[in-house]
């Protein structure tokens, strides 16, 4: 067991591909304390405190999460369909923090997480309370939110024990910590900066990041209304799949003993080739490639024929079917973060 090879990791592909739904909700909780300093005229309290707040609980609940895999084993592994609805919950959860910041309705001050009211009672003296609760809540909830590198991280905790696989846990969340402790410690120092200004800023990224988030769980769970199949209804093509149709490109793979053989490169940063195309009726074999791969890209799903796959770091796995009508397969990670496009002619 390398330990230092799952360090690199968590401080690489590990911290980014974590960012966009994780650092969403850090960086929302982080703007409401700033939104909520700035009303009520209040002094401002340590920048640190709530960022470190967040880690510190991640790191705990992803050290529990890893002794308990490594105790029970895939018994208590989370599903695809729980994964999906919490990135979605996530995803409008970010979204009503920032209409909150942007003061579009009263109704979303009351997204804003508070302390329970017997623990304001014994805390009311402690004027970094609010500062901890919070953030330290939405780190421990990151743990039901695992973005794709995380996954595999758990698969290997499965099989390592429990002492090995909270340390397997452990050291790939410690090094996703300067990543998140960068975002969160400028958010608040810009925060401190512009105040008013960045507030409004902060919400419209809160958006897009939400979106994404949204975006993504709505791909996974292969829903027909995405980001892609807008685009791909508009009269104007718009290619929000990161893969369409390139001159010069071997799209439909070879055909051996009837059966279409078709290659893809599976890497840390998504699929190679994204677009594909394949015969309606005629076995298909995707043969994934992947080496020294750790992101979501791993976790390869197609929805719509409820093929789930989840691939070695390094190595070939092989996802067999047969298309029965003409139209377009998306393809994608568990978190929808990567995705491509099987064309069935």
């Amino acid at each position: 067991m390398n330990l230092w090879l799952i360090f690199l990791t968590g401080l690489t592909v590990g911290g980014f591909s974590c960012l966009a739904v994780q650092g969403g909700l850090l960086t929302s909780t982080i703007a409401s304390r700033e939104n909520e300093n700035l009303e009520k005229k209040k002094s401002k309290h340590s920048n640190t405190l709530p960022v470190l707040s967040f880690l510190i609980a991640k790191l705990i609940a992803y050290v529990a999460l890893g002794f308990l895999l490594g105790l029970f084993g895939q018994a208590i592994a989370l599903s695809d369909g729980v994964r999906i609805t919490m990135q979605l919950m996530a995803g409008v959860y970010m979204i009503a923090v920032a209409l909150n910041l942007l003061n579009v309705h009263p109704i979303f001050r009351f997204v804003i997480i508070q302390p329970p009211r017997f623990a304001m009672r014994l805390i009311r003296n402690q004027s970094g309370s609010k500062d901890i609760f919070a953030p330290a809540l939405l780190g421990i909830m990151t743990v039901f939110i695992p973005c794709g590198t995380t996954l595999a991280m758990e698969a290997l905790a499965i099989t390592s024990g429990p002492i090995l696989g909270a340390v397997i846990m452990g050291v790939f969340t410690l090094a996703t910590f300067p990543l998140f402790f960068s975002l969160g410690y400028m958010t608040a120092i810009l925060g401190d900066t512009f105040r008013k200004n960045f507030l409004r800023l902060a919400a419209f990224i809160v958006i897009y990041l939400g979106v994404l988030s949204i975006n993504g769980s709505l791909l996974a769970a292969g829903s027909p209304i995405t980001l892609q199949s807008i685009g791909d209804a508009m009269p104007v093509q718009i290619d929000l799949s990161g893969g369409g149709p390139q001159e010069n490109q071997n799209l439909t793979g070879n055909t051996q003993n009837g059966v279409q053989v078709v290659n893809i490169n599976v890497t840390n940063s998504g699929y190679s080739p994204t677009y594909l195309r394949v015969k309606k009726g005629q076995p298909v074999k995707l043969n994934l490639t992947t080496s020294n791969a750790f992101s979501c890209a791993t976790a390869f799903r197609i929805p719509s024929l409820g093929v789930v796959k989840d691939l070695k770091p390094t190595g070939t796995d092989s996802v067999e079917f047969t298309p029965v009508k003409s139209g377009k397969i998306r393809f994608t990670c568990s978190m929808g973060m990567y995705a491509g496009t099987l064309e069935v002619i």
